[in-house]
């Protein structure tokens, strides 16, 4: 039987996959694998063996002497290219493939992130969707980077845990979906960071502001803050805070 060559399509919902999924767990027990092999009729063993494909290709593999599975390399190759070039529609189209596959309209599978915009039409609408959309998927993506874990706390329930952007979404539009420019925290320090209450240094450690050690006497200062001056981040699994995204953070919006 002639082997049936990956599509384009196909290759970037793999590419989807991947970037959600800590690199040790890209084998064919993995339940989203399994799923993702179903409804493009493939073997779990065939996807993990693409998902390894493009760890050949990640830099951060690269730079670890880690080459994955290397004969895919000219397939996946093109798609991580264009990944890297064009996140914002790359992104969103596969969430699109996925969705369509899964017998969905993207609406349907994202009820819960897009209520509020029944009111929008048109172009409006679409950009609204694709917003939130991309916004979703980058947090898994940076919630897989820091394996479900808050850097600063270790806490590991999904609900409490912010993809928190180092440069704030509104401020660079091609470093958005950069899994670079974002931090896996939990709500109180991602809305501590956010407003510069904290920052983070090129060293990845959390320096405080003056305007929190004006709370130092406070019991909730000793408890949430007292202890983190100098604390190193728990760091990723792969993609570290870009250290000039950390600069500019400290630069634009540490309140000193």
């Amino acid at each position: 039987m002639k082997r049936r060559l990956w599509t384009r399509e196909e290759l970037i919902l793999a590419l989807n996959l991947y970037l959600k999924h800590p690199f040790g767990k890209l084998h064919h027990g993995t339940p989203e694998i399994i799923h993702l092999a179903q409804i493009i009729d493939r073997t779990p063993n065939s996807v993990a063996m693409r998902l390894s494909n493009f760890a050949s290709v990640d830099p951060f593999h690269k730079e670890r002497g880690i080459k994955g599975l290397t004969g895919g390399i000219r397939q996946v190759e093109p798609i991580w290219i264009e990944f890297i070039n064009n996140k914002d529609e790359l992104l969103f189209e596969s969430e699109k493939i996925l969705a369509d596959l899964e017998k969905q309209t993207i609406e349907t599978k994202f009820a819960e992130i897009l209520t509020g915009i029944e009111y929008l039409k048109g172009e409006t609408k679409i950009r609204e969707v694709k917003t939130r959309v991309n916004q979703n998927v980058f947090r898994q993506i940076v919630l897989a980077n820091y394996n479900r874990k808050c850097a600063i706390t270790g806490i590991d329930l999904p609900d409490l845990l912010v993809a928190s952007h180092i440069v704030p979404w509104s401020q660079n539009e091609t470093e958005r979906l950069n899994p670079e420019n974002g931090i896996c925290l939990s709500a109180l320090y991602d809305r501590a960071y956010d407003k510069g209450l904290i920052g983070i240094s090129e060293k990845y450690q959390i320096i405080l502001s003056s305007e929190l050690k004006t709370r130092e006497k406070k019991a909730f200062y000793q408890s949430t803050f007292g202890n983190l001056n100098g604390l190193r981040l728990q760091l990723p699994q792969k993609y570290l805070p870009k250290k000039e995204f950390l600069q500019f953070h400290m630069d634009s919006i540490f309140q000193g």
